[in-house]
């Protein structure tokens, strides 16, 4: 396995975020973190990634501890994150803001450029590649989130609501963008909210309600599942998802 979360907890007071979620992501595998708003999604990505410490619980990535080790650290050991809120570095060129990522792992001046551009062009950004960052649509922006991580050379590659907010023509093109870092090799875990984006790609899904993880398992096994179905899909999404899989499996 690439990713091991034993017995996280998180407290913020007497407010618990996090309470002993465990679960594992092998390595070159999709594992989608779902469920709803408030249930601790992003604040388990903020204790994988360092940017919180964990009150308990230990966290291991690629053989190595990396509970309590600071962010910067765990990003060069290869575990890496985009945030739900997009922070591009506005007044400087998309080239620029994905150069800064490049120059992570302590690459020379010439491969750093040259991985920019590749990540550039993975992510569909070549026509404003020597444009302000800042003046990027919400869609070109979360690419450039995407393609800023990337471009630090990952083993983990985990996302953060990457799809919220595009239209249907820019979701699937961001589906090809993952099928894409998939192929590479890099694997994913992606906390996402459009079930119809993140069950046909998933291997595995972990459900999170109220802080507890609820279920974990094959996405078809996720949607059946009445504990997910009553915490957070719904009877009547559920039922369209489960349609979905019928029209897939008959195709």
């Amino acid at each position: 396995m690439l990713l091991e979360v034993r017995d996280v907890t998180k407290n913020f007071g007497a407010l618990v975020a996090n309470d002993r979620v465990s679960f594992t992501v092998d390595q070159g595998t999709i594992v989608g973190l779902i469920g709803p708003n408030g249930a601790g999604k992003t604040t388990l990505f903020n204790c994988i990634s360092g940017l919180y410490p964990t009150t308990a619980g230990r966290i291991f990535f690629d053989g190595t501890e990396i509970t309590g080790l600071p962010s910067f650290r765990i990003a060069r050991l290869g575990a890496v994150r985009t945030f739900q809120v997009v922070r591009p570095l506005k007044e400087m060129t998309v080239f620029d803001n994905v150069l800064v990522g490049a120059f992570l792992q302590g690459a020379g001046s010439k491969k750093a450029r040259a991985t920019a551009e590749e990540c550039i062009r993975m992510c569909n950004l070549a026509e404003f590649t020597n444009k302000p960052a800042g003046d990027l649509p919400i869609g070109g922006k979360k690419r450039l989130e995407l393609a800023r991580a990337l471009a630090t050379g990952p083993k983990l590659l985990m996302l953060d609501e990457v799809m919220a907010g595009l239209t249907s023509t820019e979701v699937k093109g961001a589906l090809e963008v993952i099928h894409g870092i998939r192929r590479q090799g890099i694997t994913l875990l992606i906390v996402e909210h459009i079930m119809e984006a993140i069950m046909p790609i998933a291997d595995k899904v972990v459900v999170l309600d109220g802080g507890i993880k609820i279920a974990e398992g094959p996405p078809d096994r996720i949607i059946d599942d009445e504990r997910v179905i009553s915490a957070y899909l719904g009877t009547k999404f559920s039922r369209r998802l489960q349609a979905k899989r019928e029209e897939r499996n008959n195709a």
